[in-house]
């Protein structure tokens, strides 16, 4: 009982000694089993050192069973060690697999051996042995990040034992040997299984921060990436600069933050404004490092920084480049006032914010490369109105002139006012409902004109539209189609019917015919594809078709069907939203 209180102490100044080692930079390699043959040397040593600390915090019993509290600096022939040192093994073993616990323990051994006393023999190899047991134990668990305690109590069991039965082989005929045993037994397996599950809970509780903080840092990053993206959009790369400084100030409480172009520095925020002036140019090192490499870079003290002003406050620095199209444009500097101040989390942070706003400008880029293409394609798509309808029109009006010269001014006017809006469209890419009403409206009364005998159209439009925003030349070509093809072989009563109406949050317009309708192997391609002119509609409805999604979202695409007695429909519809 004694000797179990004794030990228990002792494994108390290991725990000690390995939480430190949980917070070591190089920890986090063997968590995360990032191997390598450097680090796998460097671990085994590590580990092998706090073996030889186990070894040294045990306790040494004599021949008559006495405890001897001293540390183990030195032990006589007639003494024997009892340590911790199989803990750190063991554990070497389940994060480091089979070398690392094999070269902690040739480490640890070879301590025991030179110490020499009672069973030096059995307690040098139990470390190696156990060491590459424990690294082969590790496998079957290899899908666990980290081994739960209560596995690593079990599995801490058995060295011990296996020390046991080695001091039985190598000194089979001491029968002081067995009482020994009987002495130190029970106390060893408990304090060995004990401190190795503590270990593992200690790892499992480093793990959970190093994942918190990452979750933290990502999240942060993820949110001020968000709210630099209207800065982002900015075409003055000052207002970009101005902005972003200005957010990363505000939201990370930074000593101080600084954004710059390739060249100088466009803005600043925070400690050091006296000296860090917008319009500096860029002459540290670091600077043009950061520029050259296109990596992050960190600085932990003023000489590293090279700051112009002696008496800056500000010691460390973490360096982002801000990337575009594979170039730097610019750096984002985060100022600190001791090096202390960056830990890892910033570091995860600073990476992250440098990825995520690399990627908001690849974004952006192809948004407005998007843009671009989808104008050109609108303005070629706008273009393609039918020069026969300008055409039949002046001829109409020529005739009108002799026969009826009020009549053919009127006309005149309503194609003036066609022709204008036809002429904007290039330009513009939403109009106010109302004005595309007026459009319409001159087309009917241009169109009702030449087919007086017969066809009438309809139009009804209700109040409170202005607000509403609309493609334009969007409904016009519905009532095209509708007069060219839907009514092209009726000789009289012919009607055409455009309606607009709300129906929630949406208005619904529609443009309805008595004519023919559509034949069935079309139906379903109608404003899909470019069909042929003799196919009922030839490209106009496939314009307004491809207008209305890549402008109003694909809600409001085109909607075709024959009604039950006769004609056709096709209805879209747009947001309707108060004013």
């Amino acid at each position: 009982m004694y000797l179990t209180i004794v030990l228990f102490e002792r494994l108390g100044l290991l725990l000690i000694i390995a939480f430190v080692l949980t917070r070591s930079p190089g920890f986090r390699s063997l968590l995360y089993r990032e191997f390598s043959f450097k680090m796998a040397v460097i671990h085994a040593c590590v580990f092998g050192l706090f073996g030889i600390a186990g070894t040294l915090t045990g306790v040494v019993i004599g021949s008559d069973f006495t405890v001897v509290q001293a540390f183990v600096w030195d032990v006589r022939d007639n003494q024997m060690v009892v340590s911790s040192s199989l803990v750190a093994i063991v554990i070497a073993g389940l994060l480091g697999g089979p070398i690392v616990g094999l070269g902690a323990g040739i480490i640890t051994g070879t301590h025991l051996f030179f110490l020499g006393g009672i069973g030096f023999l059995a307690n040098s190899l139990v470390n190696p042995l156990t060491g590459i047991m424990a690294g082969f134990t590790a496998r079957f668990f290899s899908q666990e990040r980290v081994i739960s305690p209560i596995k690593a109590l079990f599995i801490g069991i058995f060295p011990p034992i296996l020390l046991m039965h080695l001091l039985l082989i190598f000194d089979s005929q001491d029968r002081e040997m067995i009482g020994m045993i009987n002495t130190i037994g029970l106390p060893v397996v408990l304090s060995n299984s004990i401190a190795i599950a503590i270990f593992t809970a200690m790892i499992a509780i480093v793990m959970r921060e190093q994942e918190n903080e990452a979750a933290f840092a990502t999240k942060q990053a993820l949110t001020i990436a968000e709210e630099a993206l209207p800065f982002l959009k900015e075409d003055s790369f000052q207002k970009k600069a101005e902005g972003i400084a200005g957010l990363l100030y505000a939201r990370l409480k930074l000593a101080a933050v600084t954004v710059t172009n390739e060249k100088e520095v466009m803005a600043h925020k925070g400690i050091g404004s006296d000296h860090h002036k917008k319009g500096n140019q860029l002459t540290t090192k670091l600077s043009h490092r950061a520029v050259e490499t296109q990596g992050m870079l960190v600085a932990y003290s003023q000489s590293e920084i090279q700051c112009s002003n002696k008496n800056c406050p500000l010691e460390a620095v973490i360096i982002i480049p801000i990337l575009e199209a594979s170039k730097t444009i610019g750096l984002i500097k985060l100022y600190f006032l001791k090096a202390q101040h960056i830990r890892p989390v910033e570091l995860m942070l600073a990476e992250g914010l440098g990825q995520l706003i690399e990627n908001q400008l690849k974004t952006i880029k192809a948004e407005r490369i998007e843009l671009h293409t989808r104008d050109a394609e609108l303005s070629s798509l706008q273009a393609q109105i039918n020069p026969h309808f300008l055409f039949n029109t002046l001829h109409m009006i020529a005739a009108l002139f002799r026969k009826d010269p009020e009549k053919a001014r009127h006309i005149t006017v309503q194609l003036a006012h066609f022709m204008r809006f036809n002429l904007k469209l290039v330009s513009t890419h939403l109009v106010p409902l109302t004005k595309e009403a007026e459009h319409v409206k001159a087309y009917i009364a241009i169109i009702q004109t030449r087919f007086t005998s017969r066809l009438q159209i309809k139009f009804t439009q209700p109040e409170g539209i202005s607000h509403l925003l609309i493609p334009p030349s969007s409904i016009q070509p519905l009532v095209e189609n509708s007069v060219g093809h839907g009514l092209e072989h009726v000789t009289e009563g012919g009607r055409i019917e455009v309606t607009m109406e709300r129906k929630g949050d949406r208005m619904k317009i529609s443009v309805r015919d008595n004519g023919r309708g559509f034949s069935e192997e079309i139906l379903s391609q109608v404003g899909n594809v470019v069909l042929t002119e003799n196919q009922h509609g030839g490209t106009g409805l496939y314009n307004v078709n491809q207008r209305l999604i890549n402008l109003l979202g694909e809600e409001a695409r085109l909607h075709v069907r024959n009604l039950p007695v006769s004609g056709s429909e096709v209805y879209f519809t747009i947001p309707y939203k108060e004013r």
